[in-house]
Order: structure tokens, then C-alpha cells, then sequence
């Protein structure tokens, strides 16, 4: 297949889709009743700290520990899953992932996929790349056919419509949807997709499915699912594909289990999903079902870089709950569309300069208050400011000596604000000139307006309990610390 640009929204105009994002009051009021209830599912699942800390120290070192052997594991899951009948193929960008594809449907014969929820399929524009040659690829996922039948990309990685109201999706069924009848029950919505999906599993050649873990010593593939398409995509076609980041291996199948409890309660609030997927090969002789060939593909797409530079490897131990995203405050404001990238929101933050590059993504580090809120509920450990920091400045300076460049390192670089940095420095080598600027920036303060507009014209008002607390502590301090 020849190179072409990938379909993403650029994320060069991030800034300007914020502002349309956050003039959208529906979207706010959505976004904002969406991220409360999924903050306190998982709170209902995380009531103990204690035993958050603990199970998340955990998760934590079997991520660090995988990463610090992923080429070893990467050959020996290979190995394994070879000696198990499963062809795997490496690719390095996402072009050469979609030419995998498309040989392996060309070779079958096959112009329909069938596919279960992928993000990395995302990532690689599996759908557009496909109907450029021919071949539909049919998203199984509900939430992922809802913006597939919209001509949209996902919202969030957990919940791909989350941005999407009942009234929208009935009017996309009733539109899209032939002889459907505009309907706002949510049961019967379910149920309309689930009757268009049903033919489609039993007629597909290919499914096509992502991977939540690899285990390398038994040569497993691990998918967890709630709806059930996922297991249909790996079992009722001839041919199934698998595709994931090389990121996800762990050693040993013990591994998976308190990554599993993690990320089921981080997600989603559940204690278990409904599917939990154990994929070891294609059908055996006597076996009745599953495909009669499994394919895997291994992208890497940037994670190397990630990988090589020790500073930016927790980024590669993310399991992909979402979490910081249901807690982060830029995010609950502007929905995931905004970002113009396959991750959005924190983790997308750190993990998109990587995939695209720098220079497209230089302003997403900035995309954050840096209040903690990410890296306090993220279940494996990852320092998600540290990493927004360390990306900003990568952004603005050139890579130190001996140390890799990261892909478009240094394009955010403005000789204004390094000038403006030089003239702060002199300044405060010089203490009379530096107390003469407070003075006069003192003096000049009358002249700020009293609405600075953009972000803090849209902050959330302080509610009046917190103001009450705010003043009882004022009174505190006047008291001489008395207790209110």
C-alpha cells in the first residue's frame, strides 16, 4: 500500500477546538454527568485506600518488570505462539500494519472485516485504509458502530460515543439504519444494533479484534469485553486477526490477573467484565469452533522511542482504563474530540507525541493543570505530570548531549519566550533593578482587567460551602488561630 496521510483531525488545531468545546454547553453538561458517575463507580470499587495503594504497587511492578525485558518477552511470546500455530507479524508503523491487512485479505479473498473494539485499529486508521482498497470493516462494538454510522472517531477509549445523547442516536439509527423507526427506549436501541450485527459475524471471512495482555511463557491472548463481540469476532470467522501495541506483554499468566482486577475497576467500576478471553490458537482438529488461522500483529508506531529514553518508558505501562480521563478536569470540559489524536486526554497527552511525533502534538502537554488528579487514580503507577513536564520542555529545547531526541523534540521553540527567559534571568542577577520591577509591576496592576476571559471565563464557580470555609479560615487568621 502506498504511504499516506493518516485520517486524524490535526492536532495542530487543538487550541481552536477547544474553544468551540467549551462554548458547547450541552457538551460540558454531558461530558460533566458522565465523568461524575464514572468517578464514583469506581470509587464504589476503590472504597479502601489502603488496599488501592497496595494492589496498585502491584500492578505497578509487573508493568515496570515487563517493560524492563519486553524484547525478551517479545521473542519468546513470538516463539510460543508460533509452536501454537500463530502466524506473527511485526510492523513498524502504521502503514505497514494496514498493508498486513490487506494481503491477508486480498489472500482470502475477503472484502468485509468484522471488527471488536481496537483502539490500536484506530490508531492505525485500519477502517479508512480498508475502504480505500475495497474492503469494509464492520465495527462490532456498540458504542464504536455509533460513530462509525456518524462518520466520527471515539470520544474516549472505554466509552467511544460517551459524547453522544440517546435522542442523537436514535436519529442516527432512524437515518442510517434501514426501515428502523425513531425510537428513544435505550433496551430497543441495544437491540437494533445487536439485530443488524448478528448476519454479519456468520458472514465476515476476517475478524479483527485488539489485545488487553500477551503472556509470553504460554502464548496466550488475553481480551476482556462486556457485550459479547468481541468473542464472536475471535470465534465465528475463518480468519481472525488480532492487533496490539508491543507494550502489552507480561511474562507469566499470573501477571494478568492483578492487571485485570485494575483495569475492570478502573474502567468501568466492575468487579469483572462479562468476557473474559483466553486465545491460544486457531481451531484444533475436533475443536467445533474458533478460526481455522489466527494472525497477530505487533505495532510499534513510536512506542520504541518511548521505550529507549528511561524518562519517557512509564508511558509504555499504561493498561488503557481511562481513568484519568473520568478525573481530569480539561477533559471533563472539552470531551475527547477536541484532541484530534486516537488517545485523548492525559494519557493521550504523553502517549500521542511518541505515535505522531512532536511537532503535531507540541501543545497537548500544555492541555493540563497539572493538579494530580491522573496520576492519583491511575492503577499502575504512571507519573502522568512528570512526563507532561518533561514533554514540555522537550518541546521548547533541543535534545541535551547524549541523550535520544524524541521525534520533532525542540519544534515548540520561540525566541520570544527564550528571550523573555534571558531578560527575567538578568533581572534577577541584579537585586535593585529586580525590587524597582516589583515596585513598578506593583504599581501597574490597576491597569489588569478584571476579567481575564478565555479559561477563567469558564471555570466552574466556586460552590458557596467552600466559600463559607474560605472565609471561616480568613476569620481564623484574624483570630490568631482560634477555632472557627
Amino acid at each position: 500500500m502506498a504511504e499516506a496521510p493518516l485520517h486524524f483531525v490535526d492536532p495542530r488545531a487543538f487550541k481552536a477546538r477547544t474553544r468551540e468545546a467549551v462554548d458547547d454547553a450541552h457538551l460540558r453538561r454531558s461530558f460533566r454527568s458522565a465523568m461524575d458517575f464514572l468517578q464514583a463507580k469506581r470509587a464504589s470499587h476503590f472504597g479502601d485506600a489502603a488496599g488501592f495503594d497496595a494492589l496498585r504497587h502491584v500492578g505497578e511492578a509487573i508493568r515496570q518488570y515487563s517493560l524492563s525485558k519486553l524484547p525478551d518477552l517479545l521473542e519468546r511470546l513470538e516463539q510460543r505462539l508460533t509452536e501454537r500455530g500463530v502466524k506473527v507479524h511485526w510492523a513498524s508503523t502504521p502503514q505497514e500494519a494496514n498493508a498486513i491487512f490487506l494481503a491477508l485479505a486480498r489472500a482470502h479473498g475477503a472484502n468485509r472485516m468484522i471488527k471488536g473494539k481496537s483502539m490500536v485499529s484506530e490508531e492505525i486508521e485500519l477502517n479508512h485504509r480498508m475502504a480505500e482498497a475495497g474492503v469494509d470493516c464492520l465495527e462490532s462494538d456498540m458504542g464504536e458502530y455509533i460513530v462509525q454510522l456518524a462518520g466520527e472517531r471515539p470520544s474516549h477509549i472505554i466509552m467511544p460515543a460517551i459524547h453522544k445523547t440517546k435522542e442523537q442516536i436514535a436519529a442516527l439509527f432512524a437515518e442510517r439504519i434501514p426501515e428502523t423507526p425513531y425510537t428513544e427506549d435505550v433496551d430497543e436501541l441495544i437491540a437494533i444494533g445487536r439485530r443488524v450485527l448478528r448476519n454479519e459475524f456468520r458472514d465476515a471471512k476476517i475478524g479483527v479484534s485488539g489485545v488487553n495482555f500477551m503472556v509470553a511463557d504460554t502464548g496466550t491472548l488475553v481480551l476482556v469485553e462486556n457485550e459479547g463481540n468481541g468473542r464472536m469476532c475471535t470465534t465465528v470467522p475463518e480468519v481472525h486477526i488480532a492487533i496490539t501495541g508491543i507494550e502489552k506483554v507480561v511474562e507469566r499468566f499470573e501477571h494478568v490477573l492483578p492487571l485485570f482486577s485494575l483495569l475492570t475497576r478502573s474502567a468501568t467500576g466492575q468487579a469483572v467484565t462479562t468476557y473474559f478471553n483466553a486465545i491460544s490458537g486457531p481451531r484444533r482438529a475436533g475443536e467445533l469452533d474458533g478460526p481455522r488461522e489466527l494472525h497477530l500483529i505487533l505495532l510499534d508506531n513510536g512506542r520504541s522511542q518511548a521505550y529507549r529514553d528511561a524518562d519517557f518508558r512509564p508511558t509504555l505501562q499504561c493498561i488503557r482504563c481511562g481513568a484519568c480521563m473520568n478525573h481530569c478536569p480539561v477533559y471533563a470540559r472539552i470531551g475527547g474530540l477536541a484532541y484530534g489524536t486516537t488517545y485523548p486526554g492525559p494519557i493521550g497527552s504523553i502517549i500521542s507525541p511518541h505515535l505522531l511525533g512532536l511537532e503535531p502534538t507540541q501543545d497537548l502537554p500544555t492541555a493540563s493543570s497539572l493538579c494530580g488528579a491522573c496520576a492519583e487514580v491511575c492503577p499502575v503507577g504512571i507519573p502522568i505530570p512528570d512526563l507532561l513536564m518533561q514533554l514540555r520542555h522537550a518541546a521548547k529545547h533541543e535534545p541535551d548531549p547524549g541523550h535520544p531526541p524524541l521525534a520533532g523534540q525542540g519544534s515548540a521553540k520561540d525566541w520570544r519566550e527564550a528571550l523573555a527567559w534571558k531578560l527575567w534571568a538578568w533581572l534577577n542577577e541584579r537585586p535593585r533593578l529586580y525590587r524597582g520591577a516589583l515596585r513598578l509591576g506593583h504599581r501597574l496592576h490597576a491597569l489588569v482587567p478584571a476579567s481575564q476571559g478565555g479559561w477563567t471565563a469558564h471555570r466552574t464557580p466556586m460552590r458557596p460551602a467552600a466559600r463559607g470555609l474560605r472565609e471561616r479560615l480568613a476569620a481564623q487568621r484574624r483570630d490568631g488561630g482560634a477555632r472557627p
